[in-house]
């Protein structure tokens, strides 16, 4: 079985911004939870990073904090 690549490291993306709400969406389950870094291949350091963007646009009300 092959290991997931980090979507962040392949693309040298170091800083995840809460207003890039395509990016965000791609991390994410239908029903608007945050999806596990062991299914989307993120590495924990952008793991962390990603989370905490969703946190904050969810604050900004930029993403939902649950689909209906």
């Amino acid at each position: 079985m092959l290991k997931k690549q980090c979507y962040f490291k392949q693309n040298g993306i170091k800083h995840i911004d809460y207003k890039d709400l395509e990016t965000l969406r791609r991390f994410m389950a239908p029903n608007a939870r945050i999806m596990p870094a062991k299914r989307t291949g993120v590495s924990r350091k952008y793991q962390r990073k990603l989370a905490q963007a969703i946190k904050r646009a969810r604050f900004m009300g930029l993403l939902p904090f649950i689909e209906s």
